[in-house]
């Protein structure tokens, strides 16, 4: 199906169309190009019209650049603007504005992509659904998105993310959302922030992208929920609180074999699901995001029979069998609130010792060393073996903890790894996680090269 002919982008951003073309995907990695997608040139790490002609050449039906690469014929299916990112903006723009269907947007400190995740399955049978890829909720992936959209999308699922003040806003207004929800507000990237009263304005400027009137869903026990709830009045939205005592709440839990079978009251209406995993927070966002597909007009019941089909993203607390362990691998990111989350879910396994694995946790400004010790006295901690840890901030939580809890430290992720034979033993549950710069990932990798693994979800016990 045609997404962009030469004439609808030329329109779109301005540029000149150095011929007529007619593309069926965008894209912004040679190494992922598909046949008939337009390569959009963007300036990063490396300068994007240094890969238009193996673009064009690996089956590219058009290219998006600001000039006529080096190596590239005149004539060839090349679309010129002034800007590349500009009109990589301009496209997304046009894509939103000539769908009629229902945009939901979602952002928050920790759990936007395996929400938006959730939202994505959980519309399985609802018409044609259109998501954001990977965690595409930047400057660029958030046009990028829209400008993949389908002009016959019935739900688009926008993820909009940020590291610095003022980022969230403009991609909300892009991306004009009808429903937009925060998963929660935590104690992330506070270096750019100061203080999470910061980043809960920050989180909820998406409402100011809405379309009106929209709808606001919100977490709700927060200290900071009534800066969200402040945002959404301000912006008009008709405001939904999902927790223990919102519209949108869990009603009983039960988990069984890294199984949890939910009752939820969802805006008046009881819906039952299943979530492949035993993380509670797991259960709250998708309390939320069922809140969300219900205000976007999406049947309700059957989003929550969907999600029984949905699977926590790879190293975002996703439990296997892992040759006689069984292995929550969450080392894509990490902060307080999600570190507390993980180690929740491994205090509710049972049928082994339960290890912890734990990296720095980064972005957390001047008391990030308090912050790592503070996890010591985490609730679930006093439910854990033995925690062995990576990386300088980790060494203050290394030496919080009672000696008897006390694993394994080391200055780096790969020193903790080349000593992988030391940190777990047959029929052990254990946690990885850290921030992805803390490179505990290393970790998993170890494991797994030394244990047979199953797929991730599949023969847990």
């Amino acid at each position: 199906m045609i997404l962009w002919t030469s004439a609808d982008a030329a329109a779109a951003t301005g540029g000149r169309a150095t011929r007529d073309f007619a593309v069926t995907g965008v894209s912004i990695d040679t190494r992922t190009i598909r046949q008939g997608d337009l390569f959009v040139a963007l300036q990063a790490a490396r300068d994007g019209h240094d890969f238009v002609a193996a673009a064009l050449a690996a089956g590219a039906a058009a290219a998006l650049v600001s000039r006529i690469p080096e190596g590239v014929a005149a004539d060839a299916p090349l679309l010129v603007v002034d800007d590349v990112l500009t009109a990589l903006e301009a496209l997304g723009r046009a894509g939103r504005a000539r769908m009629q269907g229902r945009v939901i947007g979602i952002t928050g400190s920790v759990g936007k992509t395996s929400t938006k995740e959730m939202a994505r399955i959980a519309l399985t049978g609802q018409g044609v659904i259109h998501a954001a890829e990977a965690s595409y909720n930047n400057h660029w992936g958030v046009p990028l998105t829209l400008a993949r959209m389908p002009a016959d999308t019935d739900f688009a699922i926008i993820e909009i993310g940020m590291n610095h003040p003022g980022e969230i806003e403009p991609l909300a207004r892009l991306a004009r959302p009808h429903v937009a929800m925060i998963t929660t507000v935590a104690a992330a990237h506070l270096e750019a922030f100061g203080a999470i009263e910061g980043i809960a304005r920050e989180k909820g400027s998406i409402f100011r992208g809405l379309v009106q009137p929209g709808t606001a869903i919100i977490p709700e026990d927060l200290p900071v929920t009534q800066i969200l709830r402040d945002f959404a009045d301000a912006s008009g939205a008709i405001v939904v609180g999902f927790g223990a005592h919102g519209m949108a709440r869990p009603v009983k839990a039960d988990t069984q074999d890294g199984i949890t079978q939910v009752r939820a009251r969802i805006l008046g209406e009881t819906v039952y699901f299943t979530l492949a995993t035993a993380g509670t927070h797991f259960v709250m966002n998708a309390v939320g995001v069922l809140a969300a597909l219900s205000a976007a007009g999406a049947d309700l019941a059957a989003a929550g029979r969907a999600l029984s089909d949905w699977r926590p993203p790879l190293g975002r607390g996703a439990l296997e069998d892992l040759g006689g362990i069984r292995l929550i691998d969450d080392a894509y990111n990490s902060n307080p609130t999600s570190l507390s989350a993980g180690l929740a879910t491994l205090a509710r396994l049972t049928g082994g010792r339960r290890v912890a694995i734990l990296g720095d946790m980064l972005e957390l400004g001047p008391d990030e060393l308090a912050m790592h010790a503070a996890m010591a006295e985490d609730a679930a901690m006093a439910l854990v073996d033995l925690v062995h840890t990576a990386g300088p901030r980790m060494r203050a939580l290394h030496q919080a903890l009672p000696e008897a809890r006390r694993g394994l430290h080391a200055e780096t992720a790969a020193e903790l790894a080349s000593r992988i034979g030391e940190l777990v033993a047959m029929g052990d549950i254990v946690l990885v996680k850290g921030s992805k710069s803390s490179k505990v990932s290393t970790v998993v990798d170890a494991l797994r090269r030394t244990r047979q693994s199953t797929q991730p979800g599949e023969g847990v016990s």
